[in-house]
C-alpha cells in the first residue's frame, strides 16, 4: 500500500493568550479558566458570519511544538496505566499534532473571538473553527 500524497493545511488564524510553557497550560479545555483572543486572518474574515457570542465553538489547532516522532504515552503521564499508542489518548504528541478543543464565545471584535477554556500556547495555529453540535 502507498501514501497518500501530501496534505496542505492553511491556518485560518492564531491564538493570542497567556500561555507560554506547556507545564501551565492545562490539559483540556474542559478543565480551563483561561482565556484568550482568536486573531482570524483577513481573508478568512467572512467565515466569522454567525458565529455569536455565548454560543460553543469548536476549534482545531496544529500543535507546532509537539514531538511528532512519539508513538507510545503514558496517559496524562501517569506511569501506572502503562503505555498506550497516541491513538487511544489525547496527548499533543503525535504525527499529526492536530488539537480539538471546545470554546465558549465571550466576545466578537472585528476580525477576533475572546474565548473561554483556552488550552493551547500563545502562537498556536488555527486551523479550523466549527459549530458545536
Amino acid at each position: 500500500m502507498s501514501k497518500q500524497n501530501p496534505i496542505s493545511l492553511n491556518p485560518v488564524g492564531i491564538m493570542h493568550c497567556r500561555l507560554t510553557s506547556r507545564e501551565h497550560t492545562p490539559r483540556n479545555f474542559d478543565i480551563s479558566e483561561e482565556t484568550g483572543t482568536l486573531e482570524i486572518f483577513p481573508e478568512y474574515s467572512e467565515a466569522m458570519e454567525g458565529v455569536q457570542v455565548g454560543q460553543t465553538i469548536v476549534c482545531l489547532f496544529w500543535l507546532h511544538e509537539a514531538a511528532r516522532d512519539i508513538l507510545k504515552v503514558y496517559p496524562r503521564g501517569d506511569k501506572s496505566r502503562g503505555l498506550q499508542g497516541v491513538f487511544a489518548t489525547r496527548s499533543p504528541v503525535r504525527p499529526n499534532p492536530v488539537a480539538v478543543s471546545e470554546y465558549e464565545v465571550i466576545e466578537i471584535n472585528g476580525n477576533e473571538i475572546k474565548v473561554s477554556g483556552v488550552d493551547v500556547l500563545d502562537n498556536t495555529p488555527l486551523i479550523d473553527i466549527k459549530k458545536k453540535i
